[in-house]
């Protein structure tokens, strides 16, 4: 079988570990032919595309980012999009294409299925938005470099008395704030699923430093929203090639509004783009090899148009549409426990 291989939207860290088990399993065990597109999606439009013999894909486990590039093309948004998917398949003699990606670029594979493309599914993003499956890849290295700075901002935040506010990513779901506000003892969390009160977080800050801490640190998730009707209200966010909101800068937002209605000496710290970088944790390597493992036997089996994920300790499948038709949220009950810890 010859088969197609890209990784699309945001880099982040266990792609290349994907990368390596499918290349690993498809050739070295099945005798497969494994070709890599360049820059997701818009290389099959592009019909850019490399051999990935085994050799290619040595010494790269532990390796950030991704050695195919990505980027957030949507063929199926572009003129002649998914005609030009279709001629580069049959130009390559595919049998099918693995699409390792997020809620963008495994939509596009949704749908590039519906148009009959033959396509397998595999999870990453650092949000950990997919539904249908517990955890994707990059989530737990992200979660690790957040929490490593939220340490490291206690001893600064604590030797000058300040409230420090810490920007995660997570455009519509909060699990990057949550999982490292919690490992991390922030002492309030704000997420997009659960929109907050400002005048709330203040009154919480406030009786902490009055009580017994003279110093507060805050995590929010940058597609945090402030409840309607409580005196404070954000800008509208520009939108970005596929129209979702370009998101970013809360915390800047925030801080000054804070201060002010504390009292309180306030700084900022955004994480950006560093929770997507360097290398894997041991989790997102492991949980990249078995998922890249399982997409090769996916299309030996014929099962296209279904995306890998885990569920448990278990490897399963589930259909393409069934993973992007809904956003995976924090559940309420868990940013409950969170909530235990604030003020």
């Amino acid at each position: 079988m010859r088969i197609g291989l890209l990784t699309g939207g945001g880099d982040c860290p266990g792609l290349n570990a994907v990368i390596r088990a499918v290349v690993r399993g498809a050739v070295g065990v099945h005798g497969h032919e494994v070709l890599g597109f360049s820059n997701g999606w818009s290389g099959v439009v592009a019909d850019d595309a490399r051999p990935l013999p085994v050799e290619a894909v040595s010494g790269i486990l532990h390796r950030g980012g991704t050695i195919l590039g990505s980027s957030g093309t949507d063929p199926t948004r572009i003129d002649d999009g998914i005609e030009r998917v279709r001629a580069t398949v049959a130009a390559r003699s595919l049998d099918g294409i693995i699409a390792v990606g997020g809620e963008g670029t495994l939509g596009a594979a949704a749908k590039l299925t519906d148009e009959g493309v033959p396509v397998i599914g595999v999870p990453k993003t650092i949000d950990n938005d997919l539904a249908g499956n517990d955890f994707t890849v990059g989530f737990h290295t992200a979660v690790q470099v957040a929490t490593d700075a939220i340490d490291r901002l206690h001893s600064t935040a604590e030797s000058h008395d300040r409230v420090i506010v810490v920007e995660v990513m997570g455009r519509h779901a909060g699990w990057i704030a949550l999982y490292a506000g919690i490992a991390g003892g922030a002492d309030a969390i704000l997420i997009p699923e659960h929109p907050f009160d400002l005048e709330e977080i203040c009154r919480h800050l406030r009786h902490r430093h009055m009580s017994r801490n003279s110093f507060s640190i805050v995590v929010v998730g940058e597609g945090a929203l402030p409840a309607e009707g409580t005196g404070f209200d954000l800008p509208p966010w520009d939108l970005d090639e596929n129209g979702f909101p370009i998101v970013g800068g809360i915390a800047n937002l925030l801080a000054p509004e804070i201060a002010r209605r504390t009292g309180y000496a306030t700084r900022v710290t955004i994480l950006g783009h560093v929770q997507r970088g360097g290398t894997p944790v041991a989790f997102d390597r492991m949980l990249a090899t078995r998922l890249g493992l399982a997409a090769v036997d996916l299309v030996n089996a014929g099962g296209w148009g279904r995306m890998v994920a885990l569920a448990g300790e278990d490897i399963v499948d589930i259909p393409l549409g069934a993973a992007v038709a809904t956003r995976k949220g924090v559940p309420p009950a868990l940013y409950r426990t969170a909530e235990v810890f604030f003020g």
